[in-house]
């Protein structure tokens, strides 16, 4: 029954992100902003992610770390396209517009508090779901990042909040790919020791 919702949450949430990162890649692009941009891949990537854990649940604890790996790795790679990003908007001295920054960074903030509220019981997983959940629960820090940045923008006129917030969501990305990695990393080891182990007559 648990595994059965856990689906039904995770079809969910797939469908919400699928959506979102074609609204704000859009958007992002519209409005010249890089947090927004950044917002976006990292919608589409959340969606890969749920459709790796659809694929893996209910398969052993080595398939589901190995899944977890892989996610680990794209989170990482999302962080270090954010940083060329964040590089090129900074040599360009892009100014974005703060209103298309607000209207979907607001959108964006309510999808992903739905999915933050759909996965909250399974944010204690195995690294797999953890995984999951660092996604969704990075991704609301990010959104109330990006109204931040469009206030700044307003503010300012320059671009510089913009920036900056997309250099904040690399890092939670790295960051986050690093708590990924190293406990799929524990799982693979511990269920490669269980696999050697010799059994008793």
């Amino acid at each position: 029954m648990a595994a059965g919702k856990y689906r039904t949450v995770l079809w969910i949430v797939l469908v919400i992100n699928a959506t979102m990162f074609l609204v704000e890649i859009i958007a992002g692009l519209a409005a010249g902003s890089a947090a927004l941009q950044a917002d976006a891949l990292d919608f589409f990537a959340d969606a890969a992610n749920y459709g790796i854990s659809l694929f893996v649940l209910g398969m052993s604890l080595r398939w589901r770390a190995s899944a977890a790996l892989i996610k680990g790795a794209s989170m990482g790679l999302f962080g270090l396209w954010v940083i060329g990003t964040v590089i090129w908007h900074t040599l360009n001295g892009t100014v974005p517009s703060w209103g298309t920054m607000s209207v979907v960074g607001m959108v964006a903030l309510i999808a992903n508090a739905a999915c933050l509220a759909l996965l909250f019981a399974w944010r204690d997983g195995d690294s797999n779901m953890r995984s999951v959940w660092i996604c969704s629960r990075n991704d609301v820090v990010a959104n109330c990042a990006v109204l931040a940045a469009a206030l700044g923008v307003f503010g300012t006129g320059t671009g510089w909040p913009d920036i900056l917030v997309a250099g904040v969501m690399a890092l939670l990305a790295l960051q986050g790919a690093d708590t990924v990695i190293r406990q799929a990393l524990g799982e693979l080891k511990h269920s490669n020791k269980e696999t050697q182990a010799p059994t008793t007559p």
